[in-house]
């Protein structure tokens, strides 16, 4: 590989890392065009290349995320795992539809998601109140889990009065929320042969009553964990193109910590803009490429 493509995969990988550790998502749909028309990397060694490069920045990012208490660890990891059996489900449900069609449908299901976000955005201003609470006095707590979290101040001016929908819930219940909506995006990963963030983010927040922040950090956990599920399937097509992928991991972990600090200091309406934009970008970009290529 020249040292141009080096080059260039040094400054993409930086992009890449900050929009995951900021945002919680975009990497892996970012990071393989990035690495074809940018780099020129094949399609096959670009995926390979993308698996480690995503799931390596999203775990230096997650551990940021984690010490600031916007993590839940347990909920990441059954998140993670029980989306193999969703995926393998909806890989094979998938070879009965050209690909161009499923990434059509999928930028359709990404404009709902970006719909559905900003509507509840605009329709629970207590999030953002209790959000500003933490930065102003909250405290971190142990859960009875074990998992760190951001506690607002019992001084946030919220009418309910309380710390959030996964506190009125029994661990039970949340459970099997946790268990069908990771199965649902594992499906939907499988089934459109996409996936990262943008999907598991909004999963969080509208399925599980996430704030924003946490939602970005348990994301990159669970796109940690996807990552390495991923990279164990594909390494048996080839080898991993190492003058590529060290340089553009080690830029995306300098991204991911960059975008850990905007996470922790951008308030959460505005995150979620940002997200919302993110989604809207990958929908068109995906909906026009689809539609090219099925008139080709």
């Amino acid at each position: 590989m020249s040292l141009s493509g080096i080059a260039i995969a040094t400054p993409l990988g930086l992009l890449i890392g900050l929009a995951l550790g900021a945002l919680g998502g975009g990497g892996s749909i970012l990071a393989v065009p990035a690495l074809v028309y940018g780099v020129g990397e094949s399609a096959h060694a670009a995926t390979t290349t993308s698996l480690v490069a995503v799931g390596a920045t999203a775990l230096v990012g997650m551990i940021g995320h984690w010490r600031g208490g916007r993590v839940r660890v347990g909920s990441g990891m059954i998140f993670g795992l029980v989306g193999i059996g969703g995926s393998l489900l909806g890989s094979l449900l998938s070879r009965a539809i050209p690909n161009d069609t499923l990434l059509l449908i999928f930028s359709g299901l990404i404009l709902v998601a970006a719909w559905r976000m900003y509507a509840r955005h605009t329709e629970t201003p207590c999030h953002t109140k209790q959000l500003a609470s933490v930065g102003a006095g909250g405290v971190q707590q142990a859960d009875g889990t074990g998992e760190r979290r951001a506690t607002p101040s019992p001084h946030a001016d919220c009418a309910s009065g309380d710390n959030g929908g996964e506190h009125r819930r029994t661990w039970f219940a949340t459970g099997w929320r946790l268990v069908i909506a990771g199965t649902v995006v594992g499906f939907l990963t499988g089934f459109f042969g996409v996936g990262g963030g943008f999907v598991i983010v909004p999963a969080l927040v509208l399925a599980l009553d996430y704030e924003m922040p946490t939602a970005v950090g348990t994301s990159l956990l669970v796109i940690a964990i996807s990552s390495a599920e991923g990279l164990a399937f594909h390494l048996q097509s080839g080898p991993i193109d190492w003058p590529i992928a060290i340089p553009f991991t080690a830029a995306g972990s300098v991204g991911v910590l960059l975008g850990n600090g905007l996470a922790s200091r951008v308030p959460a309406a505005r995150l979620i803009r940002w997200f919302v934009w993110l989604l809207v970008a990958v929908a068109c970009y995906t909906a026009i490429r689809s539609l090219v290529a099925t008139r080709a």
